[in-house]
């Protein structure tokens, strides 16, 4: 008896450190702070911008996912710069946004929501993207930062940031189906991409995913961390 209450008090304080990790992503602060981490590390005052936080709000935010080992963190001059722990943190957000998709259906809403307002046609999976650059069909376009796309991107892509697009379009291909990606499956970048190329006369198709997701998959990539 005495060995099997022991073996429940073990197993109530596993899932109390599990629920810690819960509690530290129950946030959609953090939440977005793992996104931007998920495209390569970066320092606590970028990371503040980017997700519109002041830098002692956003410092607080990392030092929660720090204390639960979601982050690691090293110091860079008088900069504290912040990283992802490795990728089972991608494929932790991965299967949150899948689990509430599925099963919580205001969240589900809201994603079709989201989707059908910036883009009615289907999304290219990862799977056909994958068959169509080995026949050439298909040019790959990287939508983010050249920052994030030198931290690491999709083998064969082309960068060119959203913000620049329009001023080189000259560059792209006409004949060939353009798919572009950003961050992730919500990331408005490459929504805002396909847009403007369609406008422009290109044909041109979202990815359904982000870099984190074609990574977590085991896809190649290249790039400063990609390895």
């Amino acid at each position: 008896m005495a060995d099997s209450l022991a073996n429940m008090s073990s197993k109530r304080d596993l899932f109390g450190h599990f629920a810690e990790v819960a509690k530290a992503i129950a946030n959609p602060h953090r939440l977005e702070l793992l996104e931007l981490l998920a495209q390569g590390e970066r320092p606590v005052e970028e990371l503040a911008v980017l997700a519109e936080l002041s830098v002692a709000n956003a410092s607080q935010h990392l030092q929660q996912l720090r204390r639960v080992g979601l982050l690691g963190a090293r110091r860079h001059g008088k900069y504290v710069v912040y990283r992802l722990s490795d990728l089972s943190v991608v494929a932790l957000l991965s299967m949150l946004r899948h689990v509430a998709e599925k099963n919580h259906a205001e969240a589900a809403r809201a994603v079709e929501q989201f989707l059908s307002q910036r883009d009615a046609l289907e999304p290219v999976s990862r799977a056909k993207l994958v068959r169509r650059m080995r026949r050439g069909e298909a040019i790959v376009l990287d939508v983010r930062p050249a920052k994030e796309f030198a931290a690491g991107h999709i083998a064969g892509a082309v960068n060119i940031p959203v913000a620049d697009l329009e001023r080189r379009l000259a560059g792209l291909p006409r004949r060939q189906e353009i798919v572009a990606y950003c961050r992730g499956p919500y990331c408005v970048m490459a929504f805002e991409a396909v847009a403007l190329l369609r406008q422009r006369g290109f044909k041109a198709l979202r990815l359904s995913e982000g870099f984190p997701e074609w990574r977590l998959a085991g896809l190649p990539v290249t790039g400063d961390a990609a390895a």
